[in-house]
């Protein structure tokens, strides 16, 4: 199965039948959100339609569009207006800012659709030999403008470049515990394939309805339950990519000594060395049981000290999620006027009596067979007591597995109302958490407030590892429609600087992208990038593939 695009909204989140449920609480739901923001009423800010935006006319003509056709098929060769719309940006804060603007800067010339590994090599064949900047793009969930269909002033157009015809499980070893399968399949039908066979890969991003293999491994991505699974480039077991120079293809060997792993080149290489056409991952069995309960921390300090001690005493967690104060506030108050529970509110009464009316919540799931999961569960709540935490059972965890991915779907409303959104995320040794937290969170407000805008700043870890975890911000507040972009820019590079200069990675599992870049010489140095524009040109020397992503203007 993949999505149709025209059942895909183009300036938005998912599926156009779809979107965020709040059970005809509509008036209760915005008045919650003007309060939490420190305004009366909110604004009516909906989007244009795509009849009243302009794009750039497409500099494809009708020539090139012919030859592009002969090597694949006309009627997957496309440069029709809301072809080139959806495919213009992903879908950050910043990309959707811009696909509502009713002019988009940026769209692809023309849009092709592969059905194989040769159609993609030929494809690459004829844009670099018209000068066509060509961008990779699966199911265009980037948010870090890893897609967005910018060319370079040597570029005589932008090609885009879409895999999702691309699906096919092409080999299932379940001896080994491999499969490889086609880069464009999106999460759902690669899970329905692998369990009917009795496996999963495991990997569950919250993009995961509208994101394919391709672009986890291209943006080094984790899922969900990493902590069983293990993070993309774990996962990753051989990759073939189409390069401007001809096949890349990875051996896919169980360990090798045999120089570097040339896997790491194509992992997170974000489309920047050419298309990822398949790759072979690892499996694990379907899980016999599964469990998700939560526990309550009276301040994050203890919640990070709990996970921190659950991961290096090793109890086995599939996924081990804390929210800190203001996430557990907001966002219990925001379900409670969906969904309104007098049982909730005795709860919260009775547990501010005992301690924790500033609660941090923290779910945990565990997966395995039957008595691997009762073992597990009993370890980590004897764990997570000793530090203090108090077992709410598995109401809270049910609940959020329900509507895992159902949160991205409340940004578009959010957009309708004036309301901002956008998230980012770190990484950092467990010893820096509190600071880099401090300093990250700090920052957002600091730029906000001081335009006079009330802005909630909230976190979770959502990864952690035997040294460190995740940090992910989100943060929430009212648009400046004037100057929204100059807005977002500020806070964005102030939310940047404060994460590089305060001991974070630049970007966790979210890639480079664009917005990242002018960042990433403060990680790697200037040496590092010089080995990677080195390893970029040795497979795209004329700079075809994804050009300013990644390695910024340099590469």
């Amino acid at each position: 199965m993949r999505h149709r695009r025209d059942d895909l909204r183009w300036n938005g989140w998912g599926r156009l039948e779809q979107a965020f449920e709040t059970k005809g609480k509509d008036e209760a739901v915005w008045a919650f959100v003007a309060n939490a923001l420190g305004t009366a009423r909110l604004p009516s800010t909906p989007a244009p339609s795509l009849e009243d935006t302009t794009l750039p006319a497409s500099r494809a003509d009708a020539a090139f569009v012919e030859r592009l056709a002969q090597v694949t098929n006309a009627s997957r060769v496309t440069t029709s207006a809301r072809e080139r719309a959806f495919h213009a940006y992903g879908r950050s804060y910043y990309d959707l800012l811009r696909l509502r603007s009713g002019a988009l800067d940026h769209a692809p010339d023309v849009v092709v659709y592969p059905e194989s590994e040769s159609e993609v090599t030929a494809v690459l064949a004829l844009a670099e030999e018209a000068r066509f900047a060509v961008v990779p793009f699966g199911g265009g969930s980037s948010v870090v403008g890893g897609v967005e269909a910018s060319g370079g002033p040597a570029h005589a157009g932008v090609l885009t470049i879409d895999t999702t015809r691309m699906t096919r499980v092409l080999d299932v070893d379940g001896v080994s515990r491999t499969a490889t399968i086609e880069a464009g399949i999106y999460g759902p039908a690669l899970e329905e394939a692998l369990s009917q066979r009795g496996f999963v890969l495991g990997h569950f991003p919250q993009s995961f309805e509208h994101s394919t293999l391709g672009g986890w491994i291209a943006a080094r991505g984790a899922g969900q339950l990493s902590n069983r699974y293990g993070t993309v480039e774990k996962l990753l077991v051989a990759a073939t990519v189409a390069t401007p120079r001809g096949l890349l293809t990875t051996s896919a060997f169980p360990a090798s000594a045999a120089g570097p792993n040339l896997n790491q080149i194509v992992c997170g290489s974000e489309g920047t060395v050419g298309v990822i056409t398949k790759a072979t991952v690892k499996l694990h069995p379907l899980p016999e049981a599964r469990k998700i309960f939560a526990f309550l921390f009276k301040s994050f300090d203890e919640g990070v000290t709990a996970v921190r001690a659950l991961v290096q005493e090793e109890a086995g967690a599939a996924m081990m999620r804390l929210s800190d104060g203001e996430e557990t506030r907001f966002f219990g108050s925001f379900r409670h006027v969906i969904e309104p529970s007098r049982v909730s509110e005795f709860a919260e009464g009775a547990l501010g009596l005992v301690g924790y009316d500033q609660k941090c919540v923290l779910m945990v799931c565990v997966e395995g067979d039957a008595e691997e999961v009762a073992h597990k569960v009993k370890r980590i709540r004897g764990i997570a007591r000793s530090r203090g935490g108090l077992y709410v059972g598995e109401g809270p965890g049910k609940s959020w597995w329900k509507r895992r991915f159902e949160m991205p779907y409340l940004r578009d409303p959010m957009l309708d109302h004036g309301v901002g959104v956008d998230t980012l995320e770190t990484a950092t040794e467990w010893s820096n958490v509190p600071r880099l937290y401090d300093a990250v969170r700090l920052a957002i407000r600091s730029t906000l407030e001081a335009e006079g805008r009330r802005v909630i700043v909230m976190a979770h870890i959502s990864h952690s590892y035997l040294d460190g975890c995740s940090l992910y911000f989100t943060f929430i507040f009212l648009r400046d429609t004037a100057r929204e972009i100059a807005q977002w820019k500020a806070v964005k590079h102030a939310a940047s600087q404060a994460i590089v200069s305060h001991g974070g990675t630049i970007s966790h599992h979210h890639g480079v992208g664009a917005d990242h870049a002018p960042y990433l010489e403060t990680e790697k140095g200037a040496l590092g990038l010089d080995v990677l524009a080195h390893v970029r040109k040795a497979l795209d020397p004329k700079g075809t593939m994804n050009p300013g992503k990644l390695l910024g203007p340099r590469s």
